[in-house]
């Protein structure tokens, strides 16, 4: 990735961090104001960021609880051969 992606990737992975912290979402709007009153550039890349990332936390909680449901219907001894 470029200086850009590079930033605006690890400012995203923070703010997720402080999210899930504090349930505070308001700071996501907040900083692409001020990425977007500096720099269009960054704001996209913050925003495209933490959507990916975002939606990767998402897909992983959803395969997480797909392999437990399916070793929950697997006998005894059998479970754990999906991982």
């Amino acid at each position: 990735m470029g200086v850009t992606e590079d930033l605006a990737d690890d400012l995203a992975t923070q703010v997720i961090r402080y999210v899930d912290a504090s349930g505070d979402e308001q700071v996501v709007n907040d900083i692409v104001k001020v990425l977007g009153a500096i720099s269009q550039t960054a704001e996209e890349a913050f925003l495209t960021s933490m959507r990916v990332r975002r939606a990767n936390l998402k897909a992983r909680a959803l395969l997480a609880d797909r392999i437990k449901a399916f070793k929950a219907r697997q006998p005894r001894g059998e479970a754990d051969k999906p991982d």
